[in-house]
C-alpha cells in the first residue's frame, strides 16, 4: 500500500481509501455560511421584515409629507428623502441582525437544530460566526437595495464611505449580540412576540422616522442612549451632514455591541 495524498491513501488497485475526519474550520463555516443565507432569503416573514417594510417606508415617507423633517445637526439638506435614507438603513440593520435571527435561531433553538449542529464537527463559536457572516450578506444586499432606491428617489449622499461602514460594522454587532441574547434565553414563542414587538416600538421612538427632537427632553434622553437612535443618528450626521465620524455613536454602539455580544456568550443555552 502506498501513502497518497493528505484526502485519503490508495489501495493496490488504485482505488482511494476514505480518511475519516471534520473538513477544514474555514470550508464548514463558509458551507454553513451559505446555508444560514438561503434560509434567510427564502424565509417569507424575514424578506418582509428586511426588504419589503424598509422600502415601503423608505418610498412613503419620501413621496408624502407626512413627517416634518429636520436639517441635520451638523447641517446638510433638509429634503425627506436625505433624512429617511440614513433611517432605514440603520432599520434594515436592526431588522436582519436583531429581529430575523432573533426569531430564526429562537426556533432552531426549539427544535433541536442547534443542539444537533453543536454535536457535529462545526465548533459553536464557527456556527455564530457562520450567522453573522450570513447576516452581513444580507445586510449588503439590504443597503444595495435601498441606495438605489433612495438614489433614484433624489437621495445626495454624503460623507466618507469609510465611517458609514464603521457605523453598519458596528450597529450589526450591537444588534446581533442582542438578537442571540433574547433567541438563547426565551423561548421561540417569547422570541417571536418580543423581537416583533421591540422592532415595532424602536421603528417609532427610535429615531428612524420620527425625528428625536418630536420627544419630551426626558425621552429624548435616553431614546438617544439606544442603539437604532445611535446608528441612525451617526449615519445621518455622515451621510445627511457630511460629518468626517460621529464618536458618540460609535461609542454608544461599541458599548451595546459588547454587552449584547458578551451576555449572549455567557447567557447563551443551546437547548
Amino acid at each position: 500500500m502506498s501513502t497518497g495524498t493528505s484526502s485519503g491513501t490508495t489501495t493496490g488497485t488504485g482505488m482511494y481509501a476514505p480518511k475519516p475526519g471534520g473538513a477544514p474550520v474555514g470550508r464548514m463555516i463558509a458551507a454553513q455560511a451559505a446555508f444560514e443565507t438561503k434560509m434567510l432569503l427564502r424565509n417569507g416573514e424575514q424578506l418582509l421584515l428586511t426588504v419589503i417594510i424598509p422600502s415601503l417606508l423608505l418610498v412613503l415617507f419620501s413621496t408624502v409629507d407626512i413627517v416634518t423633517v429636520p436639517v441635520s445637526r451638523t447641517g446638510g439638506s433638509d429634503e425627506a428623502v436625505d433624512f429617511l435614507a440614513p433611517g432605514v438603513l440603520a432599520l434594515a440593520v436592526m431588522s436582519t441582525a436583531f429581529t430575523g435571527q432573533a426569531i430564526a435561531t429562537g426556533f432552531e433553538r426549539r427544535y433541536g437544530v442547534l443542539k444537533r449542529l453543536a454535536a457535529s464537527p462545526l465548533p459553536r463559536w464557527a456556527l455564530m460566526t457562520a450567522k453573522t457572516l450570513a447576516v452581513l450578506v444580507t445586510e449588503v444586499l439590504q443597503v444595495a437595495l435601498l441606495t438605489v432606491i433612495a438614489l433614484a428617489l433624489g437621495w445626495s449622499p454624503q460623507g466618507s464611505p469609510l465611517a458609514v461602514a464603521l457605523l453598519l460594522a458596528l450597529g450589526t454587532a450591537a444588534f446581533s449580540g442582542l438578537g442571540l441574547l433574547m433567541a438563547g434565553t426565551l423561548r421561540a414563542e417569547a422570541t417571536l412576540a418580543a423581537a416583533n414587538l421591540v422592532f415595532l416600538l424602536l421603528l417609532v421612538g427610535g429615531g428612524v422616522i420620527v425625528p428625536l427632537d418630536r420627544f419630551p427632553d426626558a425621552a429624548r434622553t435616553v431614546l438617544e442612549l439606544l442603539p437604532i437612535s445611535a446608528l441612525s443618528d451617526g449615519l445621518r450626521d455622515v451621510l445627511q451632514g457630511g460629518a468626517a465620524l460621529p464618536w458618540s455613536a460609535v461609542g454608544i454602539l461599541a458599548a451595546w455591541a459588547v454587552l449584547g455580544l458578551g451576555a449572549a456568550a455567557k447567557f447563551f443555552r443551546w437547548e
